[in-house]
């Protein structure tokens, strides 16, 4: 609301006995709330079209036909711990800002109640690079009261140290990481695609590639078989 609509608002709605209306500190942060009321929508890309989830999301170690780039997409639900989800949001790296960051950016404008606790879920066409892992890891410190977890399609360079280390630190930082399985590919095609009410088609060897992929992050976090994943995905949204 502008001081435009306070005032409109004054005049129609409010037995003020001809007093006018007066600004006040209700009105001091109306351009920022604002910035980051347009910095929200503007970020929100919901649903996303079916053959951009189908070609971003397949975790195929070669994407299929046609051959273009795989780009990131971290796709996002908020939900109180008691309470149906507030948020669906869809976002992708933009202008060398990366997915995660802006995701950061996201939460942290909603200025969430802290004496509530939020989940949030997150499917990820690509795990994290070094830089975004140590900013959501330090966003997790600064925010005890959200629990953050990660489903990612696909491990980013995953054979360079650097990239294995900053799997290690969510891993440290109470942010679980798992991969994407049959559950998590059909709950993002339901939430966040525009399916046309169309069920998920599982691609050739999804299964396969799943377990592949979810061996090798075992490897880089140091634990061969780790029980702890299945309670984890038994908590899905």
């Amino acid at each position: 609301m502008s001081f435009e609509d306070y005032e409109y608002c004054w005049e129609t709605f409010v037995d003020h006995k001809g007093m006018y209306f007066q600004s006040w500190d209700l009105l001091r942060d109306n351009d920022l709330l604002a910035a980051e009321l347009k910095n929200i929508l503007r970020s929100t890309m919901n649903p996303l079209r079916q053959e951009i989830f189908y070609h971003q999301f397949g975790n195929q170690p070669r994407a299929p036909r046609p051959y273009h780039r795989r780009k990131t997409y971290l796709c996002y639900q908020l939900q109180p711990h008691e309470g149906p989800i507030t948020a669906r949001v869809c976002l992708q790296n933009k202008k060398k800002r990366h997915a995660e960051i802006r995701f950061i950016d996201n939460i942290r404008a909603l200025r969430l109640d802290r004496s509530q606790t939020f989940e949030i879920t997150c499917y990820l066409t690509w795990s994290p690079c070094p830089t975004c892992a140590k900013a959501l890891a330090v966003f997790v410190q600064d925010h005890p009261h959200i629990s953050l977890r990660l489903f990612a399609s696909r491990l980013f360079i995953h054979w360079c140290w650097k990239y294995q280390e900053g799997l290690r630190l969510l891993h440290r930082s109470r942010i679980p990481v798992a991969v994407m399985r049959l559950q998590e590919f059909e709950d993002c095609w339901r939430n966040f695609v525009d399916n046309q009410d169309e069920p998920f088609q599982p691609w050739n060897k999804l299964e396969q590639y799943s377990e592949s992929i979810t061996r090798r992050l075992r490897r880089i976090l140091g634990h061969p078989q780790n029980n702890l994943e299945n309670d984890f995905r038994n908590l899905h949204i």
